[in-house]
C-alpha cells in the first residue's frame, strides 16, 4: 500500500511517501501555506493527484506525557479536514520527537541553515512515515 505521511505545520509542511510494499518511505517536499484551508487543499491534490496514494497519515504531536495539546488538536482538525476532503483513509500517528530525531539526523549529516529549514519538515514526515510502516509491519497490517 503506498502511503503518506504529513507532517503538519502553520508554515511549512512537510509529506514523506513510501512505495507500495511499504519498504521505503522517501522525503517528497514540503508545502509552503500559512493558511490552514488552502495547506489542507494541496495536501490533498498531493495525496490524490500528484502522489496518488492509498492512505494517508497525519502526525500528533502528542506532549511527553502523552497529553493532546493545543499543537496536537490543530493536527486532529487537520486531519479531519482532509479526510473530508479525499476518498481515503486518514490515520493519525504519535509524532513525539520527530522533529528532533530529524535535527539529529541533519546535524550528523552536516545541513546548516535555510537548506535544513527547507528540508527538516520533509524529514520529519519521513520518520513519522519509518515509525507508521514498522508498526503495520510487526502488527501485520500488510
Amino acid at each position: 500500500m503506498k502511503i503518506m505521511a504529513v507532517d503538519f505545520g502553520e508554515a511549512r509542511t512537510g509529506l514523506a511517501v513510501c512505495d507500495r510494499t511499504e519498504f521505503l518511505a522517501s522525503p517528497v517536499g514540503v508545502i509552503k501555506e500559512k493558511d490552514f484551508e488552502e495547506c489542507v487543499k494541496k495536501v490533498a491534490y498531493a495525496a490524490t493527484k500528484e502522489l496518488c496514494v492509498d492512505m494517508v497519515v497525519v502526525g500528533l504531536p502528542k506532549n511527553m506525557d502523552g497529553t493532546l495539546g493545543s499543537r496536537a488538536e490543530l493536527c486532529q482538525k487537520f486531519a479531519k479536514a482532509l479526510k473530508a476532503l479525499i476518498p481515503l483513509p486518514v490515520d493519525m500517528w504519535d509524532e513525539r520527537q520527530t522533529t528532533m530525531q530529524a535535527s539529529v539526523y541533519l546535524n550528523q549529516t552536516n545541513v546548516r541553515g535555510q537548506k535544513r529549514k527547507d528540508v527538516i519538515d520533509e524529514v520529519a514526515a519521513t520518520i513519522i512515515l519509518e515509525s507508521y510502516m514498522q508498526y503495520r509491519k510487526n502488527s501485520n497490517l500488510k
